[in-house]
Formats: structure tokens, C-alpha cells, sequence
């Protein structure tokens, strides 16, 4: 069982950062495949990017150059690091972690970018 709790979700202009936090607790967090996606209203949960447990990193084409996700394994936290924010990226966050055919979900938590 893994236990996933995000923080860093905020309200921010556009063109500004933020950074997403997600802490995992209750198994070995490195051998978890990490991931974050996002669902904005009346839309289906996307993928944003996501960390392996040998660092490879794949991001979706619409954040790609703009955010970076990492993976702290001593902390058994990752990260998503959101720069050049824009309108469309509004939407509540999730972190993910899977192993295997097993998978586990955040809260979530809120990002808005409005001027």
C-alpha cells in the first residue's frame, strides 16, 4: 500500500512557476514507476509526465520544455517543477505511483493560472 499526499498547488499569472510536491509513505518508494497528471474541468485525466525508477522521463507534448519532474527516492518524494505556466494548464493535479499492474492516487491538488 502507498499513500501519496501533493502539495504546491496554487493560483498564479501566467508566464509564472510553481512547484508540485508529492510525498509517498507505506512502501519502497523507489521501486515505483512516479508519475503526475492533471484534469481540468469537463475534461478526461491526462498525462503530464512521468519518472521511472531508472530516471527515464517522458513528458506530454503540451508541457514539454516547460516543466521538469524529478524524484528525490531519499525523501520518497517527486517533484514537478511548472515554468512558463499558462491558462490551459489549469487544473487539479494528481501524482501517481505504479508497480507492476498495481497503481495509487493523490488527493490531488488545484493549480489555477488566470490573469
Amino acid at each position: 500500500q502507498v499513500q501519496l499526499v501533493e502539495s504546491g498547488g496554487g493560483s498564479v499569472q501566467p508566464g509564472g512557476s510553481l512547484r508540485l510536491s508529492c510525498a509517498a509513505s507505506g512502501s519502497i518508494f523507489s521501486s515505483y514507476v512516479m508519475g503526475w497528471y492533471r484534469q481540468a474541468p469537463g475534461k478526461q485525466r491526462e498525462l503530464v509526465a512521468v519518472i521511472t525508477t531508472g530516471g527515464r522521463i517522458n513528458y506530454s507534448d503540451s508541457v514539454k520544455g516547460r516543466f521538469a519532474i524529478s524524484r528525490d527516492n531519499a525523501k520518497n518524494t517527486v517533484y514537478l517543477q511548472m515554468n512558463s505556466l499558462k491558462l490551459e494548464d489549469t487544473a487539479v493535479y494528481y501524482c501517481n505511483a505504479y508497480r507492476g499492474i498495481t497503481g495509487y492516487w493523490g488527493q490531488g491538488t488545484q493549480v489555477t493560472v488566470s490573469s
